[in-house]
């Protein structure tokens, strides 16, 4: 028996005994999303852990996703699987300076991407992820908004809306420093692909693809499309599903940047461990948590 079958096989009888659920993000390693009960993007994860039956929900990601369930489940307990899976955007904005942005703009509502902090989502009017962030905004009586922490996606929705976006000026790592050349030699490359790039993109790459896409959005999107190949603008873990539920398309990345190093920081050996002793518990104090809850479930109920 391989290394990895006497992983799963450990994992599966802790969920038994724990009787835990494990989600995973899109952009985990194959392995690890293969023993998840529930993969997806934030959005669907968000959705799915206020359906859990499980008492213990074992998240494969990065901080700020596990601190969304255990905001959304306090009855139950939330693991985090690898404990030092941050998110370098999340950091870029604490709630002390999201007090700041909101003294200077007094009449704009605060809409925050999930990727953030519980304390910043607690200081936000409304939560929102890459697939809903138009009709998030939209959904405001306000004329003015302020975005965080994500400027590429703040500026994407701007382009589709006639309010105005102020942007808080945090990026993601991975998608800010994809360039527009890239594109262009992707395209040369690859005549005959569509170019699906995610909304964390700058928005000289999101003018050169043919759709900007969260990552359920870009597995629905290939799924339907009559086209045999695409080049996916995301993180590479996202192959694994498009590769699973399309084996007769083609995929391709324009280089080995595509990595999330804190997304990759998660395997089955941390997977399991975690289980084992119970730990990487994640805990919110109560103000906090129920400030970043009123913004989730304003979110989840428009969407």
């Amino acid at each position: 028996m391989t290394d990895i079958e006497n992983l799963r096989q450990r994992i599966a009888r802790l969920k038994r005994e724990l009787g835990a659920v494990v989600v995973a993000h899109n952009y985990q390693r194959p392995e690890v999303q293969d023993i998840a009960d529930i993969t997806g993007d934030s959005l669907e994860l968000a959705r799915r852990c206020t359906q859990l039956d499980s008492q213990v929900v074992v998240f494969c990601g990065v901080r700020f996703m596990a601190e969304t369930a255990a905001i959304l489940n306090p009855e139950r307990t939330v693991l985090l699987s690898e404990a030092d899976a941050g998110c370098p955007m999340a950091d870029m904005l604490t709630a002390d300076e999201l007090r700041e942005w909101k003294r200077r703009y007094p009449d704009a509502a605060v809409v925050c991407y999930v990727n953030s902090l519980a304390e910043v989502k607690a200081e936000s009017d409304i939560c929102c992820t890459s697939a809903n962030g138009l009709q998030i905004v939209e959904s405001l009586p306000n004329d003015e908004i302020l975005f965080v922490p994500d400027q590429n996606l703040g500026h994407y929705v701007s382009t589709q809306t006639k309010k105005h976006v102020i942007l808080y000026p945090g990026f993601c790592y991975v998608h800010h420093r994809i360039k527009p050349e890239q594109i262009e030699m992707a395209r040369r490359l690859h005549p005959e692909a569509e170019v699906l790039v995610h909304p964390e993109c700058q928005p000289g790459v999101i003018a050169l693809a043919d759709a900007a896409l969260s990552t359920s959005q870009m597995l629905r999107y290939v799924k339907a499309s009559p086209h045999q190949s695409f080049v996916i603008v995301t993180e590479e873990g996202l192959l694994h599903s498009l590769r699973r539920q399309n084996p007769d398309k083609s995929f391709y990345l324009l280089s080995g940047s595509q990595i999330c190093d804190d997304m990759k920081k998660t395997t089955l050996e941390t997977v399991a461990r975690t289980m084992e002793l119970k730990r990487n518990i994640i805990t919110i104090p109560e103000d906090i948590r129920l400030g970043a809850k009123r913004a989730v479930e304003r979110m989840l109920a428009v969407t």
